[in-house]
């Protein structure tokens, strides 16, 4: 694309694994400095004393280049002694930290204990690894996601991890986050953007916390911004995580016709998997525009043929 066509500013909505993989293919193609992020910290956990924030932390293991690409989490080349010994403590073993991974949160636990902010730590630890977006927590507060089930209320991790998604969610429960306001600069930068991407995750648990906020999904509704959401669920499956079977045990059509449904509040154009080219005429019957693109990302060059072919219909 050529450069006087590009989006001076660009902001997404990021989970973990899916929008990690697009962010790469977008900040390849426009300069990183460009793009917002605004992650979902409603997967954060406490565990040894310590913060973890997955789905921050796989965005900025991605952009900075040192992601274990195998598993889509976590440092390349990362050890798990510490966990082992943890084990033989009898501590919970069940949440994969490598080695190199704990400094990460160690470092991070220690200035939240000093009185920094989730949105100043973040900033200090993309710097660190070389990223050149602005990464932003949804909030500074502390929203964790707890899950209803089949089998009674359990932290998001436990069900996601160690329970590997099996109990059957009936509820899903954001907690405290009536009373949390958006971090520092994310209503800015969803109002100052010209384009806003929703990440191809997970509606509920990657996407949900973040509209959750109060004055996030007013400020998206209100927003000039091209309002762009990329679909996760491709011919009624989720490539990766419990995205369908969450739409279907919520209540919701299991398709992306139903991911659709639940932005058509905010979002002006929805891509669509060409597998799912069909669904086209009902998801524009919710006031959407739909274009259908080959929305899978497997190498770089997938990657940044679907970010360019966004960002073009979003100059037309």
């Amino acid at each position: 694309m050529p450069d006087n066509q590009k989006p001076r500013k660009i902001t997404t909505l990021a989970g973990g694994i899916g929008a990690a993989k697009f962010l790469v293919g977008l900040t390849s193609i426009v300069p990183p400095e460009s793009v917002t992020v605004i992650s979902n910290t409603g997967d954060d956990i406490e565990l040894f004393g310590l913060r973890v924030c997955p789905d921050i932390d796989t965005v900025i293991y991605t952009l900075g280049g040192v992601i274990n690409e195998a598993t889509g989490w976590g440092l390349a080349g990362d050890t798990f002694e510490s966990l082992r010994w943890l084990a033989r403590y009898h501590e919970a073993s069940w949440f994969n930290l490598g080695d190199r991974d704990l400094a990460t949160h160690i470092y991070r636990s220690d200035l939240l204990r000093q009185g920094m902010t989730m949105t100043e730590i973040t900033a200090r630890i993309a710097q660190s690894l070389g990223v050149r977006s602005t990464i932003l927590p949804m909030t500074d507060s502390y929203t964790p996601t707890w899950v209803v089930t089949d089998e009674g209320e359990m932290h998001f991790q436990e069900y996601f991890v160690r329970r590997r998604c099996a109990p059957r969610v009936l509820e899903l429960r954001f907690d405290g986050i009536e009373a949390a306001t958006p971090a520092a600069g994310v209503i800015e930068a969803i109002t100052q953007s010209d384009v806003v991407i929703v990440c191809p995750s997970n509606p509920f648990i990657s996407i949900g916390p973040i509209l959750a906020v109060p004055g996030i999904r007013e400020a998206l509704q209100k927003t000039a911004a091209e309002v762009v959401a990329i679909t996760p669920i491709i011919a009624g499956q989720a490539l990766k995580g419990p995205a369908a079977d969450m739409l279907r045990d919520l209540g919701h059509e299991v398709s992306a016709r139903g991911v659709a449904a639940l932005y058509q509040d905010f979002v002006k154009l929805f891509v669509l998997h060409e597998s799912d080219a069909a669904l086209q005429s009902s998801i524009e019957a919710l006031g959407m525009r739909v274009l259908v693109l080959d929305t899978i990302m497997t190498t770089l060059a997938d990657k940044q043929r679907l970010a360019q072919q966004i960002l073009a219909l979003c100059q037309t």
